[in-house]
C-alpha cells in the first residue's frame, strides 16, 4: 500500500503567503519517501501571476509529481525484473538520438537555404500536379465599415477600381472611416481567409459571392464587404506564386535529404577504406 501524505495544498490568502509557499525550502508533499519541496515547486510557477492562478499551478503540479510516483512504485512492485530492465531501450534512444543530433549539425552547417525564383519554377513545372486547388483561391479587398456611412458608396467604387490611385484613396479612406480594411489584392490567399471574415465557411462565402462582391449586414449596423477581382477555382492549378513557400520548402527538405544521404554513404565508405567495418 502506497501512503500519500501532503497533497493537498492549502489555499493562500495573499501575495504574501504566496511567496513565502513558494520560497521556503520545506516538504510540501510526500509520497513515501519522496519528497517535493517548496523551492520545487518555485521554480515552475511563473512571476506576475494572480495568487489564485498561482495556487492553481501549484496544486496541478503537485498532484501530476504525486501520480508519476505512484505510478512509477506500482509498476516496479508489478513488473518483473526483467521488465523493469529498458537497458537495452535507454541504449537505442542515446543512439538514435545523438545521431539524430550530429545529422542536424552536419545539416546545419552544409545546408544551402536560397531558393531562387528560377528553381521554383522549375519544380513547379516539373510537378505540377502537386498543385492542384483543394479550395479557390482568390485576390481580394475587404471593408467592415457602418451600413450608413457617407464613405460607404465611395469606398466600394474605390475597391472596385484597377487603378493604383483609386486604391490607394481607398486605403486612405478606409484608415479614417472604415472599422477595418484589408487589401489581399497584391497577393492570392485561401477563400478560407476571407470566408473567416465574415464567420462563414468557406463553401457559404464562395456562395454568397455575387458579381465580385460579397456583403454581410450585421446586427450593429455595421456591414461587411468584400471585392473578389480574382479566383481561380478549386481543380485547377494553383498559381506558382501561391505554392512558392512551400515548393521552396520541398526543395530545401530535398536537399536535406540529399545531404543526409551523402553524409550515411560517407561514412560507410571511410570505415571500409580505413578497414573499421569489414563483411565476412
Amino acid at each position: 500500500m502506497i501512503a500519500i501524505f501532503g497533497i493537498v495544498l492549502p489555499a493562500l490568502a495573499s501575495c504574501r503567503a504566496i511567496s513565502e509557499f513558494l520560497h521556503d525550502d520545506e516538504v510540501v508533499a510526500e509520497v513515501g519517501p519522496v519528497k517535493l519541496y517548496r523551492s520545487d515547486i518555485s521554480q515552475v510557477i511563473p512571476k506576475g501571476l494572480a495568487p489564485e492562478d498561482s495556487v492553481r499551478l501549484a496544486q496541478q503540479y503537485i498532484n501530476t509529481w504525486a501520480s508519476d510516483i505512484v505510478f512509477l512504485n506500482i509498476a516496479e512492485m508489478q513488473l518483473s525484473k526483467a521488465e523493469q530492465d529498458v537497458s537495452k531501450e535507454l541504449e537505442e534512444y542515446r543512439k538514435s538520438l545523438l545521431k539524430y543530433r550530429y545529422e542536424q549539425l552536419y545539416v546545419n552547417e552544409r545546408l544551402d537555404t536560397a531558393v531562387s525564383d528560377e528553381k521554383v519554377d522549375e519544380y513547379y513545372e516539373a510537378h505540377k500536379d502537386k498543385f492542384v486547388l483543394e479550395r479557390p483561391v482568390l485576390k481580394a479587398r475587404y471593408l467592415n465599415i457602418s451600413s450608413d456611412s457617407p464613405m460607404l458608396p465611395q469606398l466600394k467604387k474605390l475597391m472596385a477600381s484597377s487603378e493604383a490611385n483609386d486604391i490607394m484613396a481607398a486605403d486612405s479612406i478606409a484608415y479614417t472611416s472604415a472599422k477595418k480594411f484589408m487589401a489581399w489584392d497584391g497577393r492570392w490567399i485561401d477563400i478560407a481567409v476571407l470566408a473567416r471574415e465574415f464567420g462563414v465557411d468557406h463553401v457559404t462565402a464562395l456562395s454568397m459571392l455575387k458579381n465580385g462582391w460579397i456583403e454581410q449586414a450585421d446586427t450593429l449596423g455595421n456591414i461587411s464587404l468584400a471585392y473578389v477581382p480574382d479566383m481561380i477555382l478549386k481543380g485547377e492549378y494553383a498559381p506558382v506564386e501561391y505554392s512558392a513557400p512551400t515548393i521552396k520548402d520541398m526543395i530545401i527538405s530535398a536537399r536535406k535529404q540529399a545531404l543526409v544521404s551523402t553524409l550515411e554513404q560517407d561514412l560507410l565508405k571511410d570505415a571500409r577504406e580505413n578497414g573499421q567495418f569489414v563483411i565476412f
